[in-house]
């Protein structure tokens, strides 16, 4: 088989030195965003909650809409990238988070929680994967599937460091202090990282993006791949895959403590699901380099849907769920490069902002819901366990779905 590595290479494509610094630079940024933006607050709701008086649904739905705000500006982001590029995109997004995390830290009632999430959607979208994606993808060349490795195993500690720490800030200071302290971090770090630190010549095409991709097609191309069937059924794989997924990770901690875990010991237990998660991807070019397009993505989530409901049925043993949760880690740690290669393993690097902007919204939508879905699952079934059941047949019925998620050329040419 031969790797998306293999592609012809970009005119804008760095050198070995210029992109081992991107590669450093987006690492950085990628475990401080996901740690500040995202973990933090799946080992802080439960304090949240009993603080507050609001209830688990209303403070698990405004990170919801969050999620639901970053998948449509994550279609602006997309295009945008295109077009510029990601210093100013991600940089300006850095920035969006200071007035987000502000008003989540020190909202005094639901109404301003809920614009703080708002504001810090839109922050989501410039600075977590996509974007980082779509630089990769064009700076990377040839190179491009090892430098997203790289980024997604650095990027997948991002629970494992920011959980714990989040916790042990909640329990020093109070969740609302905690949150101003991470909101600091987050800018001083990748404020300045994402200015002069992506600061490398992007060619902008404006609207006819790339004219012809590693495939032959053209850019006017990008509204027939947008409605074909393999596209659709991609985007509401990754759909159901989010769901599930997102699910599980924020809920996690909760499901952990009403099986006897302490809140400290099931956020550690998050946290080490990353460690997982960098495992998988360590293994992933051996992997990519053994299956097809379509099988890796079958078996992968697969794999997510087996572990998780393992850990649904799994005894009330701290070591085995523990355990299982690294495994299910795993087995996110290598969908995260399964999504970040698909559009590239199907249809080019062509337009890669755009495309993967369109295909990844559906996915966000779901994420946005999935916390929701999940508080909800486990309130009308009864547990988090029952819940955890139904989130593993959505990823299965994602698994089934991914059969016919790659165009035949592509499947042809693996």
């Amino acid at each position: 088989m031969t790797l998306p590595d293999t592609a012809a290479p970009q005119s804008d494509a760095l050198d070995d030195v210029g992109l081992r610094r991107v590669v450093t630079v987006l690492s950085t940024v990628q475990i401080v965003s996901w740690g500040c933006l995202y973990y933090a607050f799946a080992a802080l709701q439960s304090s949240i909650t009993a603080d507050t008086g609001w209830s688990a649904m209303a403070v698990t739905g405004a990170f919801s809409v969050s999620q639901l705000v970053a998948g449509g500006v994550g279609l602006w982001v997309g295009r945008h990238l295109d077009a510029v590029g990601p210093r100013r995109v991600m940089t300006g997004a850095s920035l969006v988070a200071v007035p987000g995390l502000s008003m989540v830290a020190l909202a005094p009632d639901l109404t301003v929680f809920y614009t703080g999430w708002i504001v810090t959607g839109a922050a989501m979208a410039g600075t977590l994967y996509p974007p980082a994606f779509a630089a990769l993808t064009h700076w990377g060349g040839v190179r491009r599937v090892r430098a997203l490795t790289t980024l997604t195993l650095v990027a997948g500690l991002a629970s494992t460091v920011f959980a714990p720490l989040a916790s042990a800030l909640d329990d020093a200071l109070g969740w609302r202090q905690a949150y101003l302290v991470l909101l600091a971090a987050l800018v001083v770090i990748t404020v300045p990282l994402h200015w002069w630190g992506l600061d490398h010549p992007w060619r902008t095409t404006g609207r006819a993006a790339a004219r012809t991709a590693v495939t032959g097609r053209p850019a006017s191309a990008v509204p027939t791949t947008v409605r074909s069937r393999p596209f659709v059924l991609l985007a509401l794989a990754n759909a159901l895959v989010a769901l599930a997924v997102f699910a599980v990770v924020i809920n996690l901690v909760p499901m952990l403590v009403e099986q006897g875990m302490s809140r400290n010991a099931a956020a550690l237990a998050l946290g080490l699901g990353g460690v997982g998660q960098v495992a998988g991807r360590l293994a992933y070019a051996r992997f990519a380099a053994s299956t097809s397009v379509t099988s890796r993505a079958v078996l992968v989530v697969a794999a997510v849907a087996v572990a998780t409901a393992v850990l649904a049925l799994a005894p009330a043993s701290a070591g085995l769920l523990v355990g299982i949760g690294m495994i299910l880690g795993l087995a996110r740690g290598v969908y995260t490069l399964v999504q970040a290669t698909a559009v590239t393993d199907r249809w080019g690097p062509s337009a890669y902002g755009t495309l993967n902007g369109i295909v990844t919204a559906p996915a966000l939508l779901a994420s946005a819901l999935a916390p929701f879905a999940g508080a909800a699952l486990a309130a009308g079934l009864g547990s988090y366990a029952d819940a955890f059941l139904v989130l593993a047949l959505v990823a299965a019925g994602a698994a089934l779905l991914m059969l016919g998620a790659t165009p035949r050329d592509a499947a042809a040419a693996d």
